[in-house]
């Protein structure tokens, strides 16, 4: 009788299982057509031995992201769905990797051999970040902005709204005609209402983005505003913007690190979505940096992410691809170091559902637009947006990541407020 030639998934399956401490949740279906796995959910296609050698030399999400974004992987149905899925295996402990022996891994050596998944370690694809030096000194923070930032403003306009507002958005309706850029100018309205903007009020908005808030203050509210951030690009795309609206008496943009920013006194000061790029040591003075350009009753808005107590909060995929040297905290500790700097706390609004439907309407964007994307970026970056919204819309709706709107302010002396 002849002999049968093993498949790939004959070869994988028992090493595989072992390695995962049980069955994939998923089906996985390999090059040569064979399948591993169960479930009635989405399909991941395995269509490279490459994908393999990938995992092999960088175990863990970071591999199987770049395998993803390398087109060695592709999941036909619902990426979001896969994604659940394998996060609900590890969270009810279906899947606990075991710990391997010598002659384990002796065995899954071997059938990787036979099945082609040995070999050199793949280039990374796409575009990863590559920060060198001190860990958030100037120089590798600006380079961190840029690589993020200044992906191109083209980018940007083909992603996000007319607001060109890229932080989490207010949704006040469920009206079909409610926009995803109705929302981020109820949140600029928000904002703008709690620091109390009106003519003349002098405003620092650091880490201005494309300007939402710093056009909306001026335009909306007759507000002064220094409008600081560290990408080029951006700051190029304010400073556009502010000659074409005709406030040029009203704004001024600085392409600078905020330890930089000079001069205080300012009515209120804004930070959205910038302190998670500040870093963890550095916080603190941060935290006494927006006390100190503000005027005794000044007051500071800091719309921030946070992660869960016991979720870890972004990851080595988004840290290498997405925004490099990020750090969140509980919000609770963001809190005690705005205190600790000497500000008041005076209310804390949690946005984090705001937020899944906000990446929702940018994921939506991406995929309508996709061969835009991809003619403007390039397939593998497209892919790597893709999964980053969709695991961000997933880890705010699974409550692992939140954000939030912290209102201050910076009290005044004991006899001026008597």
């Amino acid at each position: 009788m002849p002999s049968v030639t093993p498949t790939a998934a004959d070869r994988l399956r028992p090493h595989l299982d072992q390695a995962l401490g049980g069955e994939p949740p998923l089906r996985v279906r390999l090059w040569d057509g064979s399948e591993l796995g169960s479930g009635d959910g989405p399909l991941v296609v395995v269509r490279r031995r490459r994908a393999l050698r990938r995992l092999v030399w960088q175990p863990g999400e970071l591999g199987l992201a770049e395998a993803y974004v390398a087109g060695e992987i592709d999941v036909e149905g619902d990426v979001g769905e896969a994604l659940r899925t394998v996060w609900a295996a590890i969270r009810q402990q279906k899947l606990r990797p075991a710990r391997l022996s010598a002659a384990d891994r002796a065995r899954a050596l071997a059938a990787a051999v036979r099945i082609g998944a040995i070999g050199p370690r793949p280039a990374p694809p796409g575009a990863p970040a590559r920060l060198s030096g001190r860990l958030h000194s100037k120089d590798r923070d600006r380079a961190a902005i840029h690589h993020h930032y200044d992906l191109s403003n083209d980018f940007y306009a083909l992603l996000l709204d007319e607001t060109m507002a890229y932080s989490c958005g207010w949704w006040t309706s469920d009206a079909p005609d409610y926009t995803s850029a109705d929302a981020q100018r109820d949140k600029l309205d928000l904002i703008c209402t709690r620091l109390g903007l009106g003519p003349e009020a002098r405003l620092l908005d650091i880490g201005c983005g494309w300007g939402s808030l710093t056009l909306h203050a001026a335009e909306r509210y007759g507000a002064r505003v220094t409008a600081v951030t560290l990408a080029a690009e951006q700051a190029a795309y304010v400073r556009q913007e502010v000659k074409a609206r005709g406030l040029s008496d009203l704004v001024d943009v600085e392409c600078r690190d905020y330890r930089d920013i000079r001069g205080g006194g300012y009515d209120a000061v804004a930070t959205i979505e910038m302190g998670e790029h500040v870093g963890d040591a550095e916080y603190p003075a941060f935290a006494a940096a927006l006390h100190d350009r503000l005027r005794p009753g000044g007051r500071v808005m800091v719309q921030q992410m946070s992660r869960g107590r016991n979720a870890p909060g972004g990851g080595a995929f988004i840290e290498t691809y997405i925004a490099a040297d990020m750090h969140m905290r509980p919000l609770g500790e963001t809190v005690g170091l705005l205190e600790q700097a000497g500000l008041e706390v005076r209310s804390v609004t949690a946005m984090r559902e705001h937020y899944v439907r906000t990446i929702l309407a940018w994921h939506r964007t991406l995929e309508d637009r996709w061969a835009e994307f991809v003619a403007l970026v390039g397939e593998e970056t497209a892919r790597v947006w893709r999964l980053y919204l969709i695991g961000s819309a997933l880890s705010f709706g699974e409550n692992r990541m939140g954000v939030d709107q912290i209102l201050a302010c910076r009290p005044t002396a004991p006899e001026d407020a008597a």
